[in-house]
């Protein structure tokens, strides 16, 4: 017996959330973490993609990202609109250079707010009037002059730079936050306003609150920055506890 459907006319919900784009390293471990760490109670909608990125960390490496960007970045949400794309690599952009990754990105998604790691960081920093800064990474000594030449560059002035010199960011995400932590407290950044720590994928986000205690002084982070500003960016005004000053503003 033949059996005949019944249409029943759907009823769409409105959609209210902002939508953003985050733009994934294929090797980082931490970043999604820390995103949802913070934005999974907040009002927007966060949809991934990865883009593929080659071990271990040198400028060339880096720069093979920039042919995928446009690519990547289109295949979230294709023919959606998105308010904001966050491309989650700090070295990733400077070798590149912070315009070309935006107009990549809004190739695939005119209109949208782009943000990245230093980016952000550089919009921090001057919204909390800081102008001289520590600076603590996990990379090799190559990709460190490219941070530090960069900052400089954007008036910045960096007053000293340690680092854990690693080149697999597998190894940036198992560094023990503890230990991280540690470290970060016990390096000499007496004539520094601020104290920065680069790489999305190193886990800092969760210790942020601690190391600020114990130096007192504002310290930020490329996943701390480069959250606030895709959230303050796509409307989000909320004061959030628990991952340093900056978010609390």
């Amino acid at each position: 017996m033949k059996i005949k459907s019944n249409y029943i006319k759907p009823k769409f919900k409105k959609e209210s959330n902002p939508k953003v784009g985050l733009l994934a390293l294929s090797t980082d471990l931490t970043i999604e973490k820390d995103f949802n760490s913070i934005c999974h109670k907040l009002p927007l909608d966060i949809f991934v993609n990865r883009i593929h990125n080659e071990n271990p960390l040198t400028k060339e490496n880096l720069l093979k990202m920039y042919d995928q960007i446009e690519v990547v970045t289109e295949k979230i949400l294709p023919g959606e609109k998105i308010t904001t794309v966050a491309y989650a690599c700090t070295s990733g952009t400077i070798a590149i250079g912070e315009e070309k990754v935006k107009e990549k990105i809004q190739l695939a998604k005119p209109g949208c707010h782009v943000t990245t790691p230093i980016t952000s960081a550089i919009k921090a920093f001057n919204k909390m009037n800081i102008k001289k800064i520590a600076v603590f990474t996990p990379y090799p000594e190559s990709v460190n002059k490219t941070i530090s030449e960069y900052l400089i560059k954007k008036n910045i002035n960096v007053v000293s730079f340690s680092t854990f010199n690693l080149n697999l960011d597998i190894d940036f995400a198992r560094v023990d936050p503890k230990y991280l932590s540690e470290t970060l407290t016990n390096l000499n950044i007496n004539n520094a306003d601020a104290l920065f720590v680069s790489c999305t994928a190193l886990p800092a986000l969760e210790i942020l609150d601690e190391v600020e205690k114990k130096i007192n002084k504002p310290v930020f982070s490329s996943n701390q920055t480069l959250i606030w500003d895709t959230i303050r960016s796509s409307g989000c005004k909320s004061s959030i506890e628990g991952y340093g000053k900056l978010l609390r503003n």
